[in-house]
């Protein structure tokens, strides 16, 4: 009787850390995310602080995305045909280096701008890799199919957990000691992240025979993930929330010490309460038991956070300010990783690499390019309107997929009932012990 006990306590939201090596990853990963966090806000603060430009602020993300666009179907490749565990403590190896060599030009205030710009390069050319091969790596941790759509939304609550923790930290130590301690905390967090891969037992790596060059599995990939309405729908809508969305963050500083007029300590609070939103909004996903119903969600979802980002725009006090970035962080979250989970539950093992990686481009590459616009408007009318324009172009940008649903749904329907999905609503994804590709579009 106990250890039914036992099992129902652990079962339920929390459930894909019955698994060592996803448990150790999110220990570890969580860690290491805090300090990324940590960067993040103390990077922003002090290009913000050197050159009171918006964008500049908007060119240091644009470098430090842009290669995810430019890279991100290759790392899929490299995703599909590699060690992914040897891959990923490549990536992480070489960020502590990054983060690193940044610590010490700050903390020795010989920091330039151009060296930001190259190191923000640097990191984004090694995230591309790494995100790729982290989404696909999932699959590896979780031993049971059924729990992975859990461990995709326990994977969003440890990020928000720690864009939680990280920016409340970074704020009070950027007004204590500055930008560097930041920074040299996120280069030592990525030890913790290295030592849970290193830790982990893992199935032997057989790596699959193939005769497809680089550019034929590249093309391989687009076909698969494009030729399927509701994948590539997805894909989608993770670009255009990316494209639009994403560039508020790049926006926060300046609303924290112009609008707000506040400190680094406002910055933090801002980042913090859309970390807390943000969390909500990965612990509601985690306690459902079946990906059916999510379109809805999304379209809800996403139409949420541009009328948030609208909102937020135009609030000049804190309070209002602060409990309008909980919608956004949990409007945002919601939409990214409900997108998430139904492309893990529907594309093929030997692809999820590559379709991963289109994810992660659409995620990461369109941000930068987002907010190099964004940032260029923002000169000539100013911070408010653009970021108000950019939530009405998120909260319309939703209207396609809605009316296209129903379509989308039938589409979907009979890959949810060969993985006994949609005859196991009550127990969501119990009986989905293999994927199945999508139907070729007639």
């Amino acid at each position: 009787m106990s250890e039914v006990v036992q099992e129902s306590k652990i079962g339920g939201m929390f459930r894909a850390l019955r698994y060592r090596n996803y448990r150790l990853f999110f220990i570890g990963q969580g860690i290491s995310l805090i300090g990324t966090w940590m960067q993040q806000i103390a990077l922003s603060w002090l290009v913000y602080r050197l050159t009171d430009s918006v964008f500049l602020l908007g060119a240091v993300t644009f470098s430090s995305q842009i290669p995810s666009f430019l890279l991100g179907p290759f790392a899929g490749v490299i995703a599909d045909k590699f060690n992914r565990r040897k891959v990923l403590v490549t990536t992480q190896a070489l960020s502590m280096v990054q983060a690193s060599t940044l610590a010490a030009l700050v903390l020795t205030e010989t920091i330039e701008i151009w060296q930001v710009l190259s190191l923000s390069v640097l990191l984004g050319t090694i995230n591309a890799f790494d995100m790729a091969t982290r989404q696909a790596f999932v699959v590896q941790m979780v031993d049971q199919r059924e729990d992975l759509s859990n461990a995709i939304a326990l994977n969003s609550s440890m990020f928000n957990m720690a864009r939680l923790v990280g920016p409340s930290i970074a704020g009070l130590l950027i007004a204590a000691v500055g930008e560097g301690m930041c920074i040299l905390i996120n280069a030592l967090s990525y030890i913790a992240v290295i030592s849970s891969l290193l830790l982990m037992r893992l199935e032997p790596f057989e790596r699959v025979k193939t005769e497809h060059k680089v550019w034929q599995s590249l093309q391989e990939g687009f076909k698969y993930a494009f030729s399927f309405p509701p994948i590539r729908t997805l894909i989608i809508i993770v670009g255009l929330i990316s494209l639009f969305g994403m560039p508020f963050s790049v926006f926060l500083p300046v609303f924290a010490r112009d609008i707000l007029h506040g400190g680094a300590n406002t910055l933090g609070f801002l980042m913090g309460a859309s970390g807390v939103g943000a969390l909500s909004g990965a612990l509601f996903l985690a306690q459902r038991k079946s990906v059916v119903g999510l379109g809805r969600v999304i379209i809800f979802t996403m139409s949420l956070f541009g009328m948030a980002l609208i909102a937020f725009s135009f609030s000049k006090l804190l309070v209002l300010s602060l409990l309008l970035m909980l919608f956004t962080g949990f409007g945002m979250i919601v939409t990214m990783a409900s997108c998430n989970t139904l492309l893990q539950t529907l594309v093929d093992d030997d692809k999820r690499g590559r379709v991963m990686s289109m994810y992660a481009t659409a995620f990461m590459g369109m941000a930068p390019i987002g907010s190099m616009l964004a940032s260029s408007v923002a000169e000539t009318i100013g911070v408010t309107y653009t970021l108000a324009g950019c939530g009405f172009l998120c909260a319309i940008s939703v209207i396609p997929f809605a009316l296209r649903l129903p379509r989308l749904r039938q589409m979907v329907q009979p890959i949810y009932m060969r993985l006994g999905i949609l005859p196991e609503i009550a127990t969501g994804l119990q009986n989905a012990s293999t994927l199945t590709a999508p139907p070729e579009e007639r």
